[in-house]
C-alpha cells in the first residue's frame, strides 16, 4: 500500500484542487510514483477517464480536477481517482456517478442515505489507486467542520479515519476570517477527527507574509497545530482548468482586445473550461455574462457552453432575455458556437420524452440551426479522435452527453468524430454546433478558426502552457511550503 496524505479545507473553494495538483507535480519531480484521489466530488466540469478492466470502447466520468491532478502526476486518469462524482441537475438534486458510471439520481436528503453503500465503492477504488504507487495525495470536499453530516461522511474525516490518512487543513486567507476558520475547526471537531490533523497551511496570501506572523502565533495558541507554510496567490493557477463554477462569479474582463467572446453563464453550466484555450489567446477577450446582464453588443462570437440540464438552461436563457440578444447578434453578422448542450439549444426543439432531465419534457429551441434533439437514456462518454470538416484539421477532445440530434443542417457536419459525422453548420457558416468538448484546444484549428473571424491567433501550444503552469505552481509550493515535512508525514 502506498503512503498517503490528505488536504482538507476549512470550507469550499479554498484552493485544494490546485494545491494537490502542485504537490503531485512536486512529488513527481522528486521521482515518486504519485497518484491523486478524491473520494467524492461535486462538479459539472467532468472529464473522461479510463475504466480499468473495461473492454468496450469509451470511458467513465471523473471531476476535471482529478483529471488535472493525474496530468500533474504524469499518469493516465482512471475512474478510481474520483469514485463518487455528483453532477447537480437542479437546486436540490444531482446525478450520481460511481466509478465512472451513472448510479442514479438523488435529492440532497436522499443522497445522505446512499452514503453507506458508496463508502464501499470509495474504499474499493482507494485500494486500486494505491496499488503500485509510492504516494497518494487525497483531496477532501467542503469542510470537515460540517459535523451535522459527520456520521455519514465519505469525503473528509469519514474517509480519513477509515483509511488512516493524516490530514493537513487548508485555510483561505483571501476570503477573510482564516484564524477563526482554523481555530473554529479545531474547536468543534470530535477528538477522533482532531487527532487526524497533523497541521495546517495558509493559502492565497497577498502581500508581505511577515505581516501575518501574529496570526500564526494566534493559530498556534488556539490549536497547537504545526504550520507547514503560507502560500501566496498563485498567478499560474489562472492558466489551469477549473472545475468549480464559483470561479466564474469572480471573473472580470481584461483589456479590450481584437475579438470579444461572450459566454452566457447558464445555471447548470458544464465543462466551461472549453473556453480556456480562447482565454489564453492574446487577441481574444472572453467575457462570462452572468444572469440579468445582456450579451455585449460588441461581441464578435457568442459561445453557448455545455449544460447538465439543457431544457432547464434553455428556459433560463429565454428568461434572461439572452435569446433576443442572440438574435440581434446574428443580425449584426455575429458568429455563434454551441458545444454539447449549447449545440442542442441552437436547434428547433429539445425533447425529453422519458423525463431524464426533469418534469419538463419539451422546450422550443433557439432556432439558429435546423435540427432537433431527443434525450435518450444511454450516455456517450468517450475520448475522441476528430477532424474539422471546414478546415480539414485534426481536433482533440471528448464527449459526455445524452441525446441524439438530427435534422437538415446535420448534412453540413462541423466535424468527423471517430469516423462519424458530428454537429451541424448553418447555411452561411456562421453558426456551428458540436458535441465535441475541447474543440478549441486543438492549436492549429483554433488559429484557423480565429483567422476566419479576422483575428490573428495561434503561436500557443495550449497543452504545453498547462504543463508549464503546473511546473510553476509546484515551484511556488516548494518555495513556500515545507514539502519535505509534508511528504514525510504520509503514512
Amino acid at each position: 500500500m502506498a503512503r498517503a496524505i490528505m488536504l482538507q479545507g476549512t470550507g469550499s473553494d479554498v484552493g485544494k484542487t490546485v494545491l494537490v495538483a502542485g504537490l503531485c507535480r512536486a512529488a513527481k519531480r522528486r521521482g515518486l510514483k504519485v497518484r491523486p484521489f478524491k473520494p467524492q466530488n461535486m462538479s459539472n466540469n467532468a472529464a473522461v477517464a479510463e475504466i480499468p478492466g473495461e473492454t468496450r470502447a469509451g470511458g467513465g466520468e471523473i471531476g476535471r480536477g482529478q483529471w488535472l491532478q493525474a496530468l500533474a502526476c504524469g499518469v493516465t486518469p482512471t475512474v478510481h481517482m474520483n469514485p463518487v462524482l455528483l453532477k447537480p441537475q437542479s437546486d436540490i438534486g444531482s446525478q450520481v456517478i460511481v466509478q465512472g458510471k451513472v448510479f442514479g439520481e438523488a435529492r440532497a436528503r436522499d443522497y445522505q442515505g446512499m452514503k453507506a453503500r458508496l463508502m464501499d465503492a470509495v474504499l474499493e477504488s482507494w485500494t486500486k489507486v494505491t496499488e503500485g504507487a509510492d504516494l497518494v495525495i487525497v483531496e477532501g470536499a467542503g469542510s470537515p467542520a460540517e459535523i451535522n453530516l459527520r456520521s455519514r461522511d465519505i469525503a473528509n474525516m469519514g474517509f480519513a479515519t477509515r483509511a488512516n490518512v493524516p490530514v493537513i487543513l487548508v485555510g483561505d486567507i483571501d476570503r477573510g476570517g482564516v484564524i477563526a476558520s482554523i481555530a473554529g475547526t479545531h474547536l468543534i471537531l470530535p477528538e477522533e477527527d482532531r487527532r487526524m490533523i497533523a497541521g495546517y497551511l495558509i493559502n492565497k496570501f497577498r502581500g508581505d507574509v511577515l505581516l501575518f506572523d501574529d496570526g500564526l502565533e494566534a493559530i498556534d495558541k488556539f490549536t497547537g497545530w504545526r504550520c507547514f507554510g503560507v502560500v501566496p496567490w498563485l498567478k499560474a493557477a489562472a492558466r489551469l482548468p477549473s472545475e468549480d463554477s464559483v470561479v466564474l462569479e469572480r471573473l472580470a474582463s481584461g483589456e479590450r482586445r481584437a475579438l470579444k467572446v461572450a459566454v452566457p453563464m447558464l445555471a447548470r453550466i458544464a465543462n466551461f473550461d472549453d473556453l480556456d484555450p480562447l482565454k489564453a489567446e492574446p487577441q481574444v477577450e472572453v467575457v462570462f455574462v452572468p444572469p440579468g446582464k445582456k450579451l455585449p453588443e460588441d461581441a464578435g462570437l457568442v459561445v453557448i457552453p455545455g449544460s447538465k440540464s439543457t431544457i432547464g438552461d434553455l428556459i433560463g436563457f429565454r428568461e434572461n432575455g439572452w435569446d433576443r440578444d442572440l438574435f440581434a447578434h446574428r443580425k449584426r453578422g455575429g458568429h455563434v458556437v454551441g458545444i454539447c448542450g449549447g449545440y442542442q439549444m441552437l436547434g428547433r426543439v429539445v425533447r425529453d420524452p422519458e423525463g431524464i432531465e426533469g418534469s419538463i419534457t419539451e422546450a422550443e429551441g433557439l432556432g439558429l440551426l435546423d435540427i432537433e434533439t431527443v434525450m435518450e437514456p444511454e450516455k456517450t462518454v468517450r475520448n475522441s479522435s476528430a477532424r474539422s470538416v471546414q478546415f480539414g484539421l485534426p481536433l482533440e477532445g471528448y464527449e459526455i452527453h445524452l441525446g441524439r440530434t438530427t435534422g437538415p443542417d446535420t448534412a453540413r457536419p462541423s466535424a468527423v468524430i471517430n469516423g462519424v459525422e458530428d454537429g451541424a453548420v448553418s447555411a452561411d457558416g456562421k453558426v456551428i454546433g458540436s458535441y465535441l468538448h475541447g474543440l478549441f484546444s486543438a492549436d492549429a484549428f483554433r488559429a484557423e478558426y480565429l483567422k476566419s473571424l479576422g483575428v490573428r491567433g495561434g503561436g500557443i501550444d495550449y497543452r504545453a502552457e498547462v504543463e508549464k503552469a503546473l511546473d510553476e505552481v509546484a515551484a511556488e509550493l516548494e518555495t513556500h511550503l515545507d514539502c519535505d515535512a509534508i511528504f514525510a508525514l504520509a503514512r
